[in-house]
């Protein structure tokens, strides 16, 4: 089987480059933490492919809609995978997903978190398969994000050595 970084490119997937903020925002914290054989991911948004945050903007179930947040939550992998690939080099390092912790923009009474998160999960299990993407996942509705993006994501991988 090939590696993600094979998968990656038979896919035909460009990840972004870094994250371009508002000159006025400092994060004081690193986008990938590397603690042993562990890489935390702190909470990525979804991204353009100039390194711009992707809307749409907005609340699920209100101004975004179900299929527009998935498509969110996909970008957010996409951001996340560049973000991995930058501090490990290569994304063929993980062995394994551990956890995945979603928040979605939610309107009051939207319960469909889980069919958002599933536009991130299904780009982690079709670059990684089955095996090394499986992951234990969280899919919450909460009251605003950063930004007023509709989705963000953080996560915890296995990590070989380099």
């Amino acid at each position: 089987m090939p590696g993600a970084d094979e998968r990656l490119a038979a896919l035909g997937i460009v990840l972004p480059p870094p994250l371009k903020l508002p000159p006025d925002v400092v994060l004081p914290f690193p986008w990938v933490n590397l603690r042993g054989d562990r890489a935390y991911i702190s909470g990525h948004g979804p991204q353009e492919p100039d390194g711009t945050l992707a809307g749409p903007f907005g609340v699920v179930g209100v101004s975004v809609s179900l299929e527009e947040a998935r498509a969110s939550a996909r970008k957010v992998g996409l951001s996340m995978l560049a973000s991995l690939r930058r501090e490990l080099g290569s994304l063929d390092r993980i062995t394994g997903w551990c956890r995945v912790h979603g928040m979605v923009n939610a309107a009051p009474g939207f319960t469909q978190t889980p069919a958002v998160m599933n536009g991130f999960s299904d780009l982690v299990l079709e670059v990684f398969g089955p095996e090394v993407g499986r992951h234990a996942r969280t899919a919450i509705g909460v009251a605003t994000l950063p930004f007023n993006l509709p989705v963000e994501i953080e996560a915890e991988v296995m990590i070989g050595l380099a």
